[in-house]
């Protein structure tokens, strides 16, 4: 018998060798004789009934609507490293989070250290833009990315609305009054925001700062902005475009109907698990020796 609560006082699973997260929804997450549990009406494909969670492998728990949690459930997770975040469905928001991360300060301390250094936050940007771009600039400056990704956008914008049947004339967006717009203008903001809550969840999970960004500098979550962008011709367009193109019903909103094919696509695609990677791509796992910037 181990000893402690679970017998885990002393044999914690290093975040490195656990799951990446366990998404919840209608249901109540508890303890029960020392035991995780999670009773639920059923939601998305997870049957309705009462599930033993073995979360001392799980990095995150998402709680979708419909979840409730006791005191005890965040006292245990808290005590064992998991983490605990409240989101919309599928991670369209996130509302709040449980503080945790990394066993290691590793990956923020490369972050910090990419990011005040002028060069080495240059090579970072650099390697976001190449993977929006599909090709590695070494010698252009962030100006010039910025340019040729605004000009390769403007194409994807007019290519992907042809091949959704929307008719366009060009991206308008009022940041004082984001809903007068049309609806292909719209249902893009709608989508943008859907997908930025899911790279706050992304951010969150990985332990990185989410001021410190290397594209976006004003924002209070920069570098979450900077990861939504990564997916933001595979990901939040075709979401925008398909909710635009597709019928709704009359008391459905253009926002409501653009949640609903984003949860969609944060499924099917794994989008989260696409941030985390890149997030990890960028800064490191926990136990490596250091960033690609550093080693660019």
């Amino acid at each position: 018998m181990l000893k402690g609560r679970l017998g885990l006082d002393t044999a914690r699973v290093p975040q490195a060798d656990r799951h990446r997260v366990l998404w919840l929804g209608r249901g109540n997450l508890v303890v029960d004789a020392g035991t995780l549990r999670f009773v639920t009406a059923g939601y998305d494909d997870l049957p309705a009934g009462d599930y033993a969670l073995p979360f001392q492998t799980v990095s995150c728990i998402a709680l979708q609507p419909g979840a409730t949690i006791s005191h005890d459930a965040l006292r245990l997770c808290a005590r064992h490293g998991t983490g605990v975040i409240a989101t919309g469905e599928a991670g369209v928001r996130l509302y709040a989070s449980m503080p945790f991360g990394p066993d290691s300060s590793k990956r923020a301390r490369r972050q910090v250290e990419d990011w005040s250094d002028a060069h080495r936050r240059t090579l970072v940007a650099r390697r976001m833009y190449a993977w929006r771009l599909g090709e590695l600039f070494p010698d252009a400056d962030i100006e010039v990315l910025r340019g040729m990704e605004g000009a390769r956008m403007k194409q994807t914008y007019k290519r992907l609305a042809e091949q959704f049947g929307v008719a366009w004339g060009g991206r308008r967006f009022d940041r004082q009054n984001p809903d007068n717009t049309n609806m292909a203008n719209a249902a893009i903001n709608h989508a943008s925001s859907a997908v930025y809550g899911l790279s706050l969840v992304a951010v969150a999970i990985t332990g990185t700062i989410p001021q410190l960004g290397f594209i976006h500098e004003d924002s209070g979550h920069s570098f979450a902005l900077d990861i939504a962008d990564l997916v933001r011709d595979r990901v939040t367009l075709p979401i925008a475009f398909g909710a635009a193109q597709r019928p709704r019903r009359p008391d459905e909103t253009l926002e409501r109907a653009v949640r609903k094919t984003a949860v969609s696509v944060f499924r099917k695609e794994k989008v989260v698990e696409l941030m985390i990677d890149r997030i990890k791509e960028l800064f490191g796992d926990d136990d490596d020796a250091g960033s690609d910037a550093q080693r660019a």
